[in-house]
Formats: structure tokens, C-alpha cells, sequence
């Protein structure tokens, strides 16, 4: 692979994460993270600053060898303009030194990595199934049509075999995209409609909906849903009786109750605080520490850790590693 530099290091683009890394590569690289027996519990805390547009995001993280940081920007006002609401960048470090080692395109690496920490959640959720094992699905129903929604879809279709394919929206323009775009990707996907979602067994939220999409009512008792789409406490894709009801999974606890909506409108957080429902975090889920009880639903409900990135990170320098020094490195030295 060639990277270019326009500083002095390795800039990788989105072509280059694509041809370093596979969807289950990037998979893999969380889940070897957690078994490795990272403390999911104690990693740095995201960063929030506003701006006059909207908002910078930032995620610094530091591992045995490296250290980084994504740098996004958050602009809700982008999609009224037909521009991304996100745009980042990934800057990684030598551990020990911190001299920088290489710039990433931090949206590419988004969207890489948020499916596969779900497809880890959603993995473990159905190896947990009180009937047993299960490494398939029958029905994938998927709320949202972006980017996010189509990437989940390709990541678990490249994990578990799926018996159909549901993608609703509230733009039929973007969901035909959406569907046109899995399709051309070999998954036969339709759009789908909020009956597809009451007969899935796995449903994924993706979108960066302020209120409730779905509810207890609107999911089968048995159903693992996974909600990743909105960030913040007053943002929210489930209603609170679906995460009363549900066995719930998060990234981490002290994650999960400082940012997720989806916690904070179901409880109190001195509900939380005092066990009165339980949570289990993505290592414990690993683990097989997690127990799910018959007939009722399965939550996972994530808001993106500074780590997931660096795992990937670290994963993706791995596979751009040559033998010989390129010339940025050269120059570099």
C-alpha cells in the first residue's frame, strides 16, 4: 500500500483504512482488545467543546504502545445543507515518545469501527440466548438509512448469516439508496416498514432521532435491539418501558450513565447508581459473564469510546507496516 504525507507521517485516507482492514478485521480487533483484558471501566473521558456551528468531539485514548486522539466536529445543521454532520480526523502517537506516527481519516474509521463494536454486542447478545447459541438472524430490521444503518447491515451480514433484510427510514429517497447500496453489495435487502421491526429478532437503531423510535410494544419479547444512533442525555432512540424491560448491555457503565439518553430518561441515575437494574459492560458480555433472561428483550445501547478507535487504529498500522521505510517515514527520522 501506498500512504501519503504531506507532513512528515503517514496520512491514511479512507482507501487506504478500506484496503488495510475488512469489516470482521475490524471486529476482530475489538474483540481481541476486551479479551485482552482492557478496563473498559477506567478509559479516558470524551470531551466535549462548543462552537458557534455546533461542536468539537474529542476522544484521546492511550494503550501498552500508542497513544491517539480523534478529533471530530459535530455540526447538526450540515444535513439541512446536504453536508456531513460529522467530519474527523485521527492523530496517533508513539506511547512513549509521543511523536506522531500517522494521521487516519477519522469519519472512515467512524464508521468502520461503531458497527463492529455493535456486531460484538449483538454477537454476544445472541450466543446468550436462554434457548441457546444462536450464529444466525433471521430478520435484521435496521432504523435509519445513512451511513451508520448501511455499514451495520454489511458488518453483521459479514458475521452471521441473515434471513432478511429490513431497512426503514422517514426519506423514501434515502432508503432506496440504502437498499440499492446493499444490494449492489450482495444483500437483499427492501425497505421496510414498522411491522418489519415488530417481526425481526435483531433491530439496530441508527439514527440521531432527539425522541423515542421505538418502545417495549414495538419489539418482540425476545428481540436483541441495539441502539447506537443518538449521543447526549437528551437524545434518545428507546423509550423508557423497552429499557426497564430489557436485559441491557453498554461499552461501559460510567460511559453509558455520564452520556447515554437512553439510560438517563428510563431511570435515575441514583436508580442506576444503586443497582436497582442491572448493566453489564462489553468485557463482561466477552466474558460470558452476561445472562439473558427468557422472554425478554436484549438492549445494547452505545455512545462510542476513545479506545474502539485506537484498537482499530493500532490494527490498521499493523496492516500498512512495511518491511522497508517508506519515504514520509524517512523523512520523518
Amino acid at each position: 500500500m501506498s500512504l501519503s504525507s504531506t507532513v512528515g507521517i503517514p496520512v491514511v485516507s479512507a482507501t487506504d483504512i478500506d484496503a488495510a482492514l475488512s469489516r470482521r478485521d475490524a471486529v476482530e480487533a475489538i474483540t481481541a482488545t476486551l479479551r485482552a483484558g482492557w478496563d473498559v471501566e477506567n478509559a479516558h473521558d470524551r470531551l466535549f467543546a462548543p462552537l458557534a456551528g455546533g461542536e468539537f468531539l474529542l476522544m484521546p485514548a492511550e494503550s501498552a504502545s500508542s497513544a491517539g486522539i480523534k478529533v471530530a466536529t459535530i455540526a447538526p445543521g450540515n444535513t439541512r445543507l446536504g453536508l456531513p454532520k460529522i467530519h474527523a480526523w485521527y492523530l496517533l502517537f508513539d506511547r512513549e515518545t509521543l511523536e506522531p506516527r500517522a494521521v487516519l481519516d477519522g469519519a472512515r474509521l467512524t464508521t468502520l469501527r461503531t458497527p463492529a463494536v455493535t456486531a460484538v454486542a449483538v454477537c454476544g447478545l445472541l450466543t446468550a440466548d436462554p434457548a441457546g447459541p444462536r450464529t444466525s438472524i433471521d430478520h435484521l430490521a435496521v432504523v435509519g438509512s445513512g451511513p451508520q444503518a448501511v455499514e451495520h447491515i454489511l458488518t453483521l451480514a459479514d458475521l452471521l448469516p441473515a434471513g432478511r433484510v429490513s431497512v426503514i427510514g422517514r426519506t423514501p429517497g434515502r432508503v432506496d439508496s440504502a437498499v440499492a447500496a446493499l444490494r449492489a453489495a450482495g444483500i437483499a435487502a427492501d425497505a421496510g416498514s414498522r411491522d418489519d421491526v415488530a417481526a425481526a429478532d435483531v433491530v439496530v437503531t441508527a439514527t440521531s432521532s432527539p425522541r423515542p423510535l421505538l418502545d417495549l410494544d414495538d419489539v418482540r419479547p425476545d428481540a436483541v435491539v441495539a441502539a447506537i444512533g443518538s449521543h447526549g442525555r437528551d437524545h434518545r432512540e428507546l423509550g423508557e418501558r423497552l429499557v426497564r424491560a430489557a436485559d441491557l448491555v453498554v461499552e461501559a457503565r460510567a460511559s453509558a450513565l455520564r452520556e447515554n439518553g437512553n439510560l438517563a430518561a428510563a431511570r435515575t441515575d441514583e436508580e442506576w447508581a444503586g443497582g436497582t437494574q442491572p448493566i453489564a459492560n462489553l468485557a463482561e458480555l466477552i466474558r460470558g459473564e452476561f445472562v439473558r433472561r427468557p422472554g425478554a428483550p436484549a438492549v445494547y445501547t452505545g455512545v462510542g469510546m476513545a479506545w474502539e478507535d485506537l484498537a482499530v487504529v493500532e490494527r490498521i498500522m499493523e496492516s500498512t507496516r512495511t518491511d522497508e521505510p517508506s519515504a514520509s517515514e524517512e523523512a520523518h527520522r
